[in-house]
């Protein structure tokens, strides 16, 4: 047969046990305590009532006079039953020095010895004492009868007897246990009411579950790869994980400070300080792209919040590249569209018999797409930049815009470090042509310009070449000068949001321009329009080829900027 084995108790029941037995020994301790003083204090009442009576009745002027007469006891005798009665002493005994009694609660003890100690008051002192004389135990006190000349005459004793100090103290000790008694109930009403609201916040665990789901929670904070931050009910950071530090770019001793003091993107705070929950929200972070997800903490009152992060700053990047992919394929589909209308033009004249016209217009079509592709593979040898140059010139043509390279262009291949990756400046100009194209689009004459060369920001005739310049410009209705900041802002634009929001491309290039030490900034084109300019540090020095290579002639005029068209390519 098995024996089933109790489960510990819950932790607000150990601790209602412990409080429970706490307060009772307290209680118990406290009665046995004032029991004990009670006893104490009754007696030292009784001593002091005692003497109080004994030295009233030796100072009384008619007890010495009655001293004085043949036979003390007939006036006395009367006189201390008197006072016994008005003061509530069981006996007060006046005797003669040589300790025979003139009264006595008893009259046959008159004339008897007197039971006790009476040395120290026939030299003139009172003193208390607990004795058993003819009634029992009793706290008495004894005390001298002098005359005018400080001669003892007589000594008078009162007395208490124990018991009826005992019953005194029996009397206090009622209400002291009602007393007792009472602050048990409370006590344990209490304690019943706090652990009932500790039950209720620890769910019944005890201590051993607390401590393995503590450590539980403390293993599952750390080893999650998503940043994880809570937020108490006045929006102050109650916990954050090292992911959440690391993708927020915050301090480890952020806990306990408020949201708004981190110094996070204001588009960012304002979704973290938000009182309804967010989903899957895209905000930008000093370097990152993260997905933001809030959830409130609530119990009729806000609480909290919790948030959650992911970092998808690799996924937008590669996203980025497939809407590049994207627009190559549409523009070799569209480029394969003109290239079937040409072919079919050249049978055509063929077969009318004008041989020579299909030869001409073929080539001439072939030496204008070779003259414009070499174009822009001699202003931009980097080969990623260039075929975004000649995918974006189609996808711009389709749209009805003219993307031209400027005469100043000059990027030749190998001048980039490896530090500054070809998806990044995928990211960087392609968001701005996108952006360039929508606001060219639909002008009078719907054009963008592109730039690209490196230069010394110091010496820009010098060979040696530590900063790339990018260069975007546009005929469309540019930039107001007030909102030359909030372009760069998640969420702004002045187009009608899609189905994949609006605002998210220059705040992407602004971000992958900062995370390389660069600059992005808006100004007005000469031509009207807007023209974004990107200044990047190479942080490395021209390749002596580069510096060895001979310069253009100064007298050589340049080139005017041939139009990159659609179908050319």
């Amino acid at each position: 047969m098995r024996i089933p084995v109790p489960s510990p108790r819950s932790l607000a029941g150990q601790l209602f046990a412990m409080q429970a037995v706490l307060i009772a020994v307290l209680v118990a301790g406290y009665a046995v305590f004032t029991y004990v003083n009670d006893g104490r204090q009754a007696e030292d009442a009784a001593g002091r009532q005692a003497t109080a009576v004994a030295r009233s009745v030796a100072d009384s002027p008619s007890v010495h006079a009655a001293i004085a007469t043949p036979n003390p006891s007939t006036e006395l005798q009367p006189y201390a039953l008197q006072v016994m009665a008005d003061t509530e002493v069981d006996f007060v005994t006046i005797m003669a020095p040589n300790r025979i009694r003139w009264t006595h609660p008893d009259p046959d003890q008159i004339g008897q010895p007197f039971l006790g100690h009476i040395d120290r008051a026939l030299k003139g002192e009172t003193f208390t004492e607990t004795y058993t004389g003819t009634l029992g135990a009793s706290v008495r006190a004894v005390t001298p009868i002098e005359d005018e000349n400080d001669k003892v005459i007589g000594l008078v004793s009162a007395g208490i007897k124990v018991e009826a100090i005992s019953q005194r103290v029996r009397g206090q000790l009622a209400a002291l246990l009602g007393v007792a008694g009472g602050a048990l109930a409370l006590g344990g009403i209490g304690t019943y009411v706090i652990n009932a609201r500790l039950r209720r916040h620890t769910h019944g665990m005890n201590a051993t579950e607390l401590s393995r789901m503590h450590d539980y929670h403390e293993a599952a904070l750390h080893a999650v790869r998503e940043g994880l931050l809570m937020l108490d009910g006045q929006y102050r950071v109650a916990l954050i994980n090292d992911g959440g530090r690391e993708l927020l770019g915050v301090a480890a001793d952020v806990v306990g400070r408020s949201v708004a003091e981190l110094g996070l993107p204001a588009q960012l705070t304002g979704a973290l300080l938000a009182s309804e929950p967010r989903v899957d929200e895209v905000h930008l972070a000093a370097d990152r792209v993260l997905v933001v997800n809030t959830s409130p903490v609530s119990g009729g009152e806000h609480r909290g919040t919790v948030v959650t992060l992911r970092d998808v700053t690799e996924l937008q990047s590669l996203m980025g590249e497939l809407d590049s992919e994207r627009g190559f394929t549409q523009a070799l589909r569209s480029q394969a569209h003109e290239a079937a209308n040409r072919l079919h033009t050249v049978v055509s004249l063929i077969e009318l018999g004008r041989a020579e016209e299909a030869v001409d217009f073929a080539t001439a079509e072939l030496e204008l797409a070779q003259a414009l592709t070499d174009q822009v593979v001699a202003a931009v040898g980097e080969p990623v930049l260039a075929a975004l140059l000649l995918g974006k010139t189609a996808q711009a043509n389709e749209r009805g815009v003219e993307l031209v390279v400027s005469d100043d262009s000059r990027l030749d291949d190998g001048l980039l470090p490896p530090s500054l990756p070809a998806r990044d400046l995928v990211t960087i100009l392609g968001n701005l042509i996108d952006n360039a194209v929508d606001a060219a689009q639909g002008s009078g004459r719907a054009r963008v310009t592109v730039t690209a060369y490196t230069a010394n920001s110091a010496d820009p005739g010098s060979a040696d070449s530590d900063e790339l310049v990018l260069k975007v410009s546009d005929t469309g209705a540019g930039v107001d000068p007030a909102h030359a900041e909030m372009v760069f802002q998640r969420g702004f634009s002045t187009k009608p949001a899609g189905p994949g929001g609006r605002g998210l491309g220059l705040a992407l290039a602004r971000q992958a321009v900062q995370r390389h030490g660069g600059l992005l900034t808006v100004a007005e084109a000469d031509g009207g329009g807007a023209e974004f300019e990107v200044r990047m540090p190479l942080r490395t020095t021209a390749k002596a080829a580069a510096a060895s290579a001979p310069a253009e002639p100064a007298e050589a005029e340049p080139a005017k900027a041939a139009p990159l068209t659609g179908g050319r390519g």
